[in-house]
């Protein structure tokens, strides 16, 4: 895919990819558990739910450490429609400075499900975050409350979004372009 570069030889690689190791999977929930239980309060001990069971789980890696995540499902395991879903984004607040790894996460997140034939791709996202994905060619469907936290429910422009038939080996973030 075109505008995926190697990066800055001072900087190490960032690859987002779906994860396919142990060790990815189990950094992935961690993340999520120092983001939305220590960080954020959301939940009181992990955030796991019944979506777990079938979601695709997709990591940011840096130096073998996952430093963002984010999962992709249908409505529940039984589901073969169109529609997918995005939730539980997080990057690591040591590289929230990075800039460009929360977007990758969502590009390749959208990027693979289309290329599994997602036809809709939605996502509830905390407030703060709708400016983003505004950004990346998402739009506000409406707005609710999810465990305390105004959220906007939010749609991907899918014409943005190229189908992505290799999300194991995913894209590697372009260091240039880093906040």
């Amino acid at each position: 895919m075109s505008g995926v570069y190697r990066g800055i030889d001072s900087s190490p690689e960032i690859v987002v990819r779906w994860a396919r190791e142990r060790w990815e999977i189990d950094g992935a929930y961690a993340l999520r558990r120092e983001v939305f239980c220590r960080e954020q309060g959301l939940f009181e001990h992990d955030d796991l739910d019944a979506v777990d069971a079938h979601a695709q789980l997709l990591v940011a890696v840096c130096d073998a450490r996952v430093v963002g995540t984010v999962r992709i499902h249908r409505r529940d395991a039984a589901d073969c429609g169109t529609t997918w879903f995005g939730s539980r984004l997080a990057v690591s607040e040591a590289f929230r400075r990075h800039g460009r790894i929360g977007a990758t996460l969502i590009r390749l997140a959208v990027s693979s499900a289309h290329a599994l034939g997602c036809e809709t791709f939605l996502a509830h996202v905390q407030a703060q975050n709708a400016p983003l994905f505004q950004r990346l060619h998402w739009r506000t469907l409406d707005v609710t409350m999810l465990f305390g936290l105004e959220h906007h429910r939010m749609q991907a422009d899918l014409a943005h979004y190229p189908p992505c038939a290799t999300p194991y080996l995913g894209f590697v973030v372009d260091q240039r372009r880093a906040a």
